[in-house]
């Protein structure tokens, strides 16, 4: 227990200088001192492992390499990012304090992620500092600019792909230890996610001659960008289906949970009608993963209150489901848009990265380092509704897990992009030993 005390106190003092450093990234970002300057602070911080490993820097992201014993061994990667988003509001302590308080670490990026890449750091710190050299070549990865457009993790992966390499598993940030997912059990589950959805960006626009708005026309742009904004919302526009990955979750999850919901998840192909119109009420992240998505989140109008607008429009967000894809979930809302004489400009396409598969060698291995450091806790597949810089990885891995090992709260899960993000001191311990055993058992 000591040792363990000892180590917890050491962790958060690690942890919280990694947070002192001010890591917000911005699109368009060509100063890249500060995150060179984070650089340096991971060299002093774990020394052995620095000097272990191969360091190659793209634009402010790095990529880090330690040789195994066999490199003609496929390796595995293991990425964390270090950028962060801004940190504004009345935060209880300043976000780049790193402050140690009630049982906490406090500030921007604790949770996402520099708080995974130091426990993925003092791992593998720990076993150089013993003289350990692991059985095949390990990567790490760490990008500037996951917060932004993901251009780091974009170009690595392209360079390793040029250099020929597959990678037997890509292990990055994405789902944590988290009690109740769905709603109807009070046990806690390891959600690993295993895929995530493809995240475009469209631009809907309206066009008229203008005007005077004392004299208003029907239908002008903005109203017809709200009855289409109105449509889309209350109609089901698009595919929605329980795939396969959801099907296991559901099943992993059922012999926890109690009451009618318990029969209704054990048995999902029998419930597919229930269970897609339930689960949208039980949990909008579960209703998230069954189908294409569509969130509007900015709009433009005329400059002048009276005024009639020209051109009004209106910008979506589209998280696209695997099964419908991206070509099609646009072509779906372009349809709809045609019927209120919108036109419709791709902004971002984005970027399709495929499921991995929940029976792999590199999810029964994270499945097992959950097991050895998080007892009683389930390890269960999911589909990301959210991007992160694994779908790069794609490229050069067809095993591509989304994981951190942190116990959190539905309110610390809250504070990621918003007020008081922290990361519990008592689950810094059990999450670098899950990263020793990752390394160590690869």
């Amino acid at each position: 227990m000591a040792n363990e005390e000892l180590r917890t106190t050491e962790y958060a003092k690690g942890l919280s200088r990694l947070i002192q450093i001010e890591t917000i990234s911005q699109h368009g970002q060509t100063d890249l001192e500060k995150f060179r300057r984070f650089h340096d602070v991971l060299r002093q911080e774990f020394p052995h492992i620095s000097a272990a490993c191969q360091w190659e820097e793209f634009d402010g992201s790095l990529l880090l390499r330690w040789p195994g014993k066999d490199s003609s061994k496929a390796p595995i990667l293991l990425m964390n990012h270090h950028d962060v988003v801004e940190a504004t509001g009345d935060w209880k302590y300043p976000p780049f304090s790193g402050e140690i308080a009630e049982g906490k670490v406090w500030g921007r990026g604790t949770l996402d992620t520099k708080g995974g890449l130091f426990c993925m750091m003092q791992a593998a710190e720990e076993l150089a500092a013993e003289g350990f050299i692991p059985d095949r070549d390990i990567y790490f990865e760490s990008a500037c600019t996951e917060e932004t457009d993901g251009s780091g993790a974009d170009k690595i992966s392209q360079v390793l792909e040029a250099r020929g390499i597959r990678f037997y598993f890509v292990l990055d940030e994405g789902g944590m230890i988290v009690l109740d997912p769905i709603g109807g059990t009070e046990n806690r589950f390891a959600m690993v996610g295993v895929g995530e959805k493809g995240c475009a960006d469209l631009k809907f626009i309206a066009r008229s001659n203008g005007g005077h708005a004392s004299t208003p026309p029907k239908n002008s742009p903005l109203v017809r960008l709200g009855k289409f904004m109105a449509e889309v919302e209350q109609k089901e526009l698009f595919d929605v289906k329980v795939s396969s990955t959801v099907r296991e979750m559901f099943l992993r999850i059922a012999p926890f949970v109690n009451g009618p919901l318990k029969a209704i998840l054990s048995h999902p192909d029998g419930f597919n009608t229930l269970i897609t119109s339930l689960m949208p009420k039980l949990s909008e992240t579960a209703g998230a993963m069954l189908k294409t998505t569509l969130a509007f989140t900015m709009a433009q109008g005329s400059e002048g209150t009276n005024v009639l607008p020209q051109e009004a429009w209106v910008i979506g967000n589209m998280r696209f489901s695997h099964h419908q894809g991206g070509k099609a979930s646009i072509a779906a809302v372009e349809a709809l848009a045609k019927k209120y004489k919108i036109d419709v400009e791709v902004l971002d396409p984005g970027f399709e990265s495929p499921i991995s598969d929940f029976n792999s060698d590199g999810f029964r291995l994270v499945e097992r380092a959950v097991a050895e450091n998080f007892p009683k806790v389930p390890s269960v597949p999911y589909v990301m509704t959210g991007a992160s810089d694994a779908r790069y990885f794609s490229r050069v891995s067809d095993c591509c897990l989304r994981f951190v090992p942190f116990t959190i709260s539905d309110e610390q899960l809250g504070s990621i992009h918003g007020l008081n993000e922290c990361v519990d001191l008592d689950t810094l311990v059990p999450a670098v030993d899950f990263y020793k055993y990752i390394i160590s058992e690869a």
